[in-house]
């Protein structure tokens, strides 16, 4: 299983940096969009999400337009043995980088728990099998340990993977320790899994 998965995310991570920096803006704003929406559907008032890196979809103008909706957003920090604090997004002006290319909150630190007071956490990731919502991650671990605290604390959090729209795949090979996420938005569709 573990080639299997590598496999994939070796095709997913080519396909992405095959993208135009025109392609990403375009999915980016409807990502923006369409995440926006669920989030307001969800009755959400405190989401976690992520400042995105190289070629993942953009999250910048959805970090943005939630919090200028009045959504408090926690962002991860990340910690030396790759587990994740949270900070509070105060703007993209207030992000500072961070060990593997990251960009990090400034402001204080929350602890690794501060995920289990949120409405929805939008995760990345590679892939989602849409029959199953199965989530393929980049493989560091990072988003287990939070979605195992999640469970561990009875979160009612609503998990979303933001993905592009070829990053739906049938048949993503699955472990016992892979927790399905709830909901995936892509440029062109949400799928609602539970």
């Amino acid at each position: 299983m573990f080639n299997e998965k590598k496999a994939i995310r070796t095709r997913l991570l080519a396909e992405r940096a095959a993208m135009s920096p025109g392609q990403r803006e375009v999915a980016a704003a409807a990502l923006a969009d369409a995440a926006r929406a669920l989030v307001s559907a969800a009755g959400a008032r405190t989401v976690a999400c992520y400042v995105s890196m190289g070629s993942e979809p953009g999250t910048r103008p959805l970090l943005d337009a939630l919090r200028t909706g009045g959504v408090r957003v926690l962002l991860p920090v990340l910690l030396p043995d790759n587990d994740l604090d949270w900070a509070e997004y105060e703007g993209f002006g207030r992000l500072t980088p961070a060990r593997l290319g990251l960009l990090e909150p400034s402001g204080p630190h929350l602890g690794p728990d501060a995920v289990s007071e949120v409405d929805v956490v939008l995760l990345p990731g590679l892939a989602v099998d849409p029959a199953t919502g199965v989530r393929l991650g980049r493989g560091g671990g990072s988003y287990d340990r939070v979605l195992s605290r999640l469970a561990a604390s009875g979160s009612p959090a609503r998990l979303v993977t933001l993905l592009f729209d070829s990053e739906l795949v049938p048949g993503l090979p699955a472990e016992p320790h892979d927790r399905p996420v709830d909901a995936v938005v892509t440029p062109r569709q949400t799928l609602r899994f539970r």
